[in-house]
């Protein structure tokens, strides 16, 4: 059966030219087009499609409350369509905030390199999509089952999780001193369900955090930066796919929520304990000198690259610098960036963990490092931060 798309956008000639582009993959079907926000509610509800294509700007209502009262009454995938400007980056992550999976530039030159490219890559993201909308049709839990699901630990590689709470809080013009509350919450657990056992630290030690994702990754990133202790002991290098325009904006939302520190990164930076460092969008950041005086590098990188930045890229120069003392992670994202990356990270012992399936928006890169046999943990990304702590002896 066919994906049932919603096209919202007050322009009829995007309308339609999204559409044809849906169209052309048998895969997919667009049930609908609606010219407003307030239509996008009402056409969500009464046709319940499995993905929504939203606009920002739009008369009447514009798309960030449109995505919010879906939500609330039909929760949906959304996929946000964005300006790469400085204030298309801050109105998508308020859309993200508002409960959107994932956005794409609204011109098509800025999605890709050709025309060809820029159509597969949206007919796969509407595609993948499409995959979570079982999870966020799914009621929210009891109390009860909440308390029991907060008992259960996470199982090596294969194991299986309910979707992680994914809200990205609007930022504030003060550090936050409690995550944000979820959005969506998972589904019910069986009563039956045994809590396994709880974390346990590997005794390892580390001098590095480094974390890659895409797709689904502003919400994930959020999720577990916000959880962590002002006083965090280590640096972080944060590779995050996205356009050189949001990385500012999305940098300084995440120190606004954050009791650690985060930065866009900048060529020459010093790594501190307790600061996150956010890979600026179209460069590549790498990781040079050695431990305890370690600085950054942000170059061009080229056009051979299909990734700016390229998790691959951090993950091997990390390798290259602090060897075993790496503590990484793969979260959610389309592709493989990241394998090889952290490949070389497990050459030389460092460790490294995957986001597992279900909590996945889209279970690509995690995946990718998992089937290769390189990550030792597959983790629920509710549960990450917590399982971070652990690790590192802060609980």
């Amino acid at each position: 059966m066919a994906v049932k798309v919603l096209v919202v956008d007050d322009s009829s000639f995007f309308r339609r030219r999204v559409s044809e582009i849906l169209n052309a993959d048998p895969r997919l079907e667009v049930v609908g087009n609606a010219v407003n926000g307030k239509e996008a509610v009402e056409m969500a509800s009464r046709l319940h499609p499995d993905v929504i294509t939203m606009d920002i700007e739009m008369p009447v209502m514009d798309g960030i409350t449109a995505v919010r009262e879906i939500m609330q009454a039909n929760p949906t995938p959304i996929l946000m369509f964005s300006s790469l400007t400085h204030e298309g980056a801050k109105a998508t992550l308020d859309a993200l905030d508002a409960g959107a999976l994932d956005f794409l530039p609204k011109k098509f030159e800025d999605i890709a390199r050709n025309r060809d490219e820029a159509v597969s890559l949206l007919q796969k993201r509407v595609t993948e999509l499409a995959r979570k909308r079982v999870f966020m049709r799914r009621p929210a839990r009891t109390a009860a089952t909440m308390r029991d699901a907060a008992s259960e630990t996470a199982r090596p590689m294969a194991a299986r999780s309910a979707l992680g709470s994914q809200s990205l809080a609007s930022s504030s013009g003060l550090k936050a001193t409690n995550p944000p509350s979820a959005l969506r919450q998972p589904a019910a657990r069986p009563a039956a369900a045994k809590p396994a056992a709880r974390f346990k630290p590997s005794g390892k030690k580390y001098q590095l955090m480094a974390i890659g994702t895409s797709t689904g990754g502003p919400v994930a990133l959020q999720k577990i930066l916000t959880a962590l202790p002002a006083n965090f002991p280590l640096p972080i290098v944060l590779i995050q796919h996205m356009p050189a325009t949001f990385t500012a904006a999305f940098a300084a939302r995440l120190d606004n929520l954050c009791k650690i520190g985060v930065k866009e990164a900048q060529d020459g930076d010093m790594l501190r304990p307790g600061m996150a460092y956010l890979a600026p969008g179209g460069m590549q950041m790498m990781l040079d000198g050695r431990p305890g005086s370690a600085r950054l590098r942000i170059i061009d990188g080229g056009d051979r690259m299909n990734y700016k930045p390229c998790v691959d890229v951090t993950f091997g120069s990390a390798a290259k610098v602090f060897h075993d003392k790496v503590l990484s992670m793969v979260l959610t994202g389309m592709g493989a960036d990241g394998r090889e990356g952290a490949r070389m990270l497990k050459n030389s012992g460092a460790t490294i963990w995957a986001q597992d399936e279900d909590s996945c928006v889209v279970y690509g890169m995690p995946q990718a490092v998992a089937k290769a046999g390189i990550s030792s943990e597959d983790l629920p990304l509710e549960r990450i931060a917590e399982r971070i702590s652990v690790e590192l002896g802060l609980v």
